[in-house]
């Protein structure tokens, strides 16, 4: 059964309690903090393997604290819970470096599979087919799945989630893959919000390529998208 540490920041106690007992029922070690500033103690104190994250909390809210964590970390993956559905704060949480989104209520079944997944605990294609390798394209070497880009002397630490997708497409290189194949295999689902969090990190790899401007992502139109290099 899994040992993996959990920080979970969230502010009301009833749903604190029973997100946190349910969570140590299925093995997990979990730190639960009621605010942002308690986050960053128990964050500093025991290096957790994933942070689940409320966005309104009482001493500011979940994105002001993963902004300020990625500074120095972008491997922690974190799974932001909100009961706001609005698209611009999905978009926001992934910009600033969450890993998934969960819209309350939510089951706990389902917060654990997306736990798992992110701790590449469950079944996937992308965990099996991770041999280790080093891709050449452009001016660029990428480390898959240890996630580290190249470009001459620049170094940039991809997430996993980062790595994943980059690593599926130079796969693929000059073949579309399919939208619903890259959001099954990376989220696990083709809904709305999953679609989106695919557009973010998207446009975060393009931004991450566009210093060599013969390396591109491609949209191909009622597809996916294609990678050319």
């Amino acid at each position: 059964m899994s040992q993996e540490k959990v920080l979970f920041i969230e502010d009301e106690p009833a749903l604190a309690e029973i997100v946190k007992e349910s969570l140590e029922t299925k093995g997990f070690e979990v730190y639960h903090a009621p605010t942002i500033a308690r986050a960053m103690l128990l964050y500093r104190q025991h290096s957790p393997a994933i942070i689940i994250a409320d966005v309104m909390l009482p001493d500011g809210n979940g994105f002001d604290f993963i902004m300020e964590l990625r500074k120095t970390d972008v491997l922690t993956p974190v799974i932001f819970l909100t009961s706001r559905s609005q698209t611009d704060d999905v978009v926001k949480g992934f910009e600033l470096g969450g890993n998934d989104y969960l819209k309350k209520p939510f089951s706990i079944a389902e917060l654990v599979v997306r736990m798992r997944s992110l701790l590449r605990k469950e079944n996937s294609v992308v965990t099996k087919s991770a041999e280790a390798r080093t891709w050449a394209f452009g001016i660029f070497r990428f480390h898959y799945p240890a996630g580290e880009l190249l470009a001459g002397k620049q170094r940039r630490q991809l997430t996993s989630r980062e790595a994943d997708l980059l690593n599926l497409l130079l796969l693929n290189r000059n073949e579309a893959l399919q939208r619903n194949y890259l959001l099954q295999t990376l989220w696990g689902n083709t809904d709305y919000f999953s679609g989106r969090s695919l557009d973010v990190f998207i446009s975060k790899l393009r931004k991450y390529l566009n210093t060599d401007s013969s390396v591109k992502i491609i949209n191909v139109r009622g597809m996916g998208y294609k990678m050319t290099y």
